[in-house]
């Protein structure tokens, strides 16, 4: 009897993930509704007032966190097997720092003009809750294609919060998008009036709030998280 006919079967290789398998595309996914960082996790609240009186501005904004997340992740997930843990913020830190840094000087180079109206909400994106938030429960603990995907979803979500406050606040406050007029000028000749109240940080607090309750309408997985 050969050797062939009297050996154990051979254990198959373990197949690679699809790179757009059903785990890494939840993992994209889910924050961008059923595990949003603003309106699920309540992180990120800060920039959400400050950045969303206009449409551009908070545009930019997310486009740079949504930067920082991905980046920032996938750099940390690289490292993960070498960063020891007592020094695991630091070197967080130092990572998230540098990202940001490209993204204030790029912004002071091309848009100088809008890097003005973000001020220091650009630095501040490395203390963000959400960056270092992921960094902690994700990235240092997966792969870094997931670590990736995990970054760029939440970055989306929390970008698309900000871009829906801005529209509301921007078009209620100023009768305009983009820095264009949307509202005719025969309804201000007809007695309207921008509401100069959403111009106001509180105004995206309420503008938050009414999407969360509209949130928690259609997706009955959240009527219970508090």
């Amino acid at each position: 009897m050969s050797v062939e006919s009297t050996s154990a079967p051979a254990v198959q290789e373990k197949k690679k993930e699809a790179l757009f398998s059903k785990k890494n595309i939840r993992t994209l996914r889910d924050p961008l509704d059923d595990n949003n960082p603003i309106t699920v996790q309540v992180l990120g609240i800060c920039s959400a007032l400050a950045v969303t009186v206009q449409v551009k501005p908070a545009l930019i904004m997310a486009v740079g966190v949504i930067f920082v997340t991905a980046f920032s992740n996938l750099i940390t997930s690289l490292l993960r097997n070498s960063i020891p843990n007592r020094v695991r913020i630091i070197v967080q830190l130092i990572i998230v720092a540098t990202l940001v840094t490209i993204v204030d000087q790029v912004l002071k180079a091309y848009m100088f003009d809008v890097s003005k109206k973000l001020s220091v909400f650009v630095g501040l994106i490395i203390t963000n809750c959400i960056v270092m938030g992921r960094l902690e429960a994700f990235a240092l603990a997966q792969k870094p294609w997931p670590s990736f995907l995990d970054g760029v979803g939440n970055g989306v979500g929390y970008g698309i919060i900000l871009v829906v406050v801005a529209i509301f606040r921007e078009l209620f406050g100023a009768g305009t998008l983009m820095g264009y007029h949307v509202i005719p000028q025969w309804a201000y000749d007809h007695g309207y009036v921008n509401n100069g109240l959403m111009v106001l940080p509180p105004a995206a607090l309420f503008v938050i709030g009414v999407y969360i309750w509209a949130q928690r309408s259609w997706n009955k997985k959240l009527v219970n998280v508090s």
